[in-house]
């Protein structure tokens, strides 16, 4: 079962998502994709976001450019912690993105990442579920041993 949904607004997002599933299986941590647009798709977002609670996911990362309302509106939809990722791509070279996820209402937040933060995303996906899981947090330190290598 996964443990992290990773849901991009768009297949021209799939180049970043891949950096963050490439972390996630570096880490051990089981994790599945999907496409979902919050303005072409939202009933698909929703079903996305049920199915992942009931199917035991512990993360859900979120990756949109431009207005990048996804990650926002997933948040919306659950209590699972939802983590963003602005994405570049635009004129404004995704601050226009880094600003719509980063500016949430109280009362629904989300984690948010550096633009085309997908492998930090992941990472602080690793934290989040190694908080209960000792093999994750075992991964964690190693990564981290090696990283200052």
């Amino acid at each position: 079962m996964p443990l992290v949904r990773i849901i991009i607004g768009s297949q021209s997002d799939l180049p970043h998502a891949v950096k963050a599933v490439e972390q996630l299986h570096a880490l051990g941590i089981d994790n599945d994709m999907y496409t979902a647009s919050a303005h072409r798709t939202p009933e698909r977002v929703k079903s996305l976001i049920e199915a992942a609670e009931k199917d035991g996911v512990k993360v859900i990362i979120a990756m949109a450019g431009m207005a990048a309302h996804l990650p926002g509106v997933i948040a919306s939809m659950t209590l699972l912690p939802v983590i963003g990722v602005p994405l570049s791509g635009s004129a404004l070279g995704g601050t226009d993105a880094l600003y719509s996820v980063v500016q949430m209402p109280p009362g629904i937040p989300v984690a948010t990442v550096a633009i085309d933060g997908a492998k930090n995303a992941a990472l602080l996906a690793g934290h989040i579920i190694a908080l209960s899981d000792s093999k994750v947090k075992e991964s964690l330190k190693n990564f981290r041993k090696d990283f200052y290598k």
